[in-house]
């Protein structure tokens, strides 16, 4: 106080509108970051917390549970052990997911090459926008276009009755395509462009270009775009349910009826009651799946990271 008047804060040290804004932002940044790990974190416990009841609470052998070859939770077997054993269901998901990788790959880097290196005019006139329809295809319309022309087709080119892991890696195929090629149009087009220009200063052709510097370059954007569409393809549930089988059984061929981890859970969790043994041991599918999108993560990461070495 000073003649009875108040100090007033100098005009400078005052926060002005911008600021109060840049306050603003940053808390609401840090509030949208807080739920969304708090999200997670819950998401992770519950389906931890329900996973692991098979083998603490229903007294379920973990090593059985892995490596057994029978499912019928409302089944005992000699030693006295629930039939719950999951291997075929892990087997079978991972045969259709790198079956589907495999034949996604070659035609994914394919259109890849042809829109950024071959041919990038009409390939963004023609392929992306088809890559793009691909995408917005909802995987139950996928489902029924496998079930009502891939299936019949099986069946008469094989023989069988159509459903298993090949119908279901031929429909993967399709739905994981656009995934891989969109990343690997990505890897492709980071490549620094003077690296071209070397090549071709060289007297390289287009080809020992391709092959002898883009690719090695992209190689990590490439592999990520592989475990990106294996990931999706791993965790697709609707559409392989419909052209599978929905069988059970250790897969003896890519023709018998078979189950995957995903189609096992939505073909029967809405048929148990929370808190018994055949809804927990469908929860511990749950974590087995969850574990194996932490791997595929993982796995990512550390590509890029080598990537970035790389460089």
């Amino acid at each position: 106080m000073k003649g009875g008047k108040k100090l007033q804060q100098h005009p400078l040290t005052k926060a002005n509108a911008a600021t109060r804004q840049e306050i603003w932002g940053k808390g609401l940044c840090f509030l949208a970051i807080g739920l969304i790990i708090a999200m997670v974190a819950a998401l992770l416990f519950f389906i931890t917390s329900h996973g692991i009841k098979t083998f603490s609470h229903d007294g379920v052998s973990l090593w059985q549970f892995l490596t057994g070859t029978h499912w019928n939770p409302g089944v005992v077997d000699a030693t006295g052990q629930p039939q719950v054993g999951a291997l075929p269901l892990i087997v079978t998901s991972f045969a259709v997911t790198i079956l589907a990788a495999l034949l996604a790959t070659p035609f994914a880097f394919g259109v890849a090459l042809y829109v950024t290196e071959i041919s990038p005019k009409h390939g963004a006139k023609i392929l992306q926008p088809v890559m793009e329809l691909l995408v917005g295809i909802p995987s139950v319309v996928y489902g029924f276009l496998g079930l009502t022309l891939l299936v019949p087709t099986v069946r008469k080119v094989f023989g069988g009755s159509g459903f298993g892991i090949l119908p279901g890696a031929l429909l993967l195929f399709v739905m994981i395509l656009p995934t891989i090629t969109s990343l690997a149009i990505d890897s492709l087009n980071a490549v620094p462009q003077h690296l071209r220009q070397a090549a071709s200063a060289l007297g390289a052709t287009r080809w020992q270009t391709i092959y002898k510097v883009l690719l090695p370059v992209a190689t990590p954007g490439l592999l990520t775009a592989i475990i990106f569409g294996m990931a999706r393809a791993f965790g697709e549930a609707l559409a392989v349910q419909m052209v599978i089988g929905n069988a059970t059984l250790m897969p003896t061929s890519l023709l018998t009826p078979a189950s995957t981890l995903t189609s096992k859970l939505t073909t029967d969790i809405g048929n148990t009651i929370m808190g018994t043994l055949p809804n927990d041991v469908l929860w511990s599918l749950a974590l087995v799946l969850l574990l194996m999108s932490l791997v595929f993560n993982l796995l990512i990461r550390l590509i890029a990271k080598k990537g970035r070495n790389y460089a």
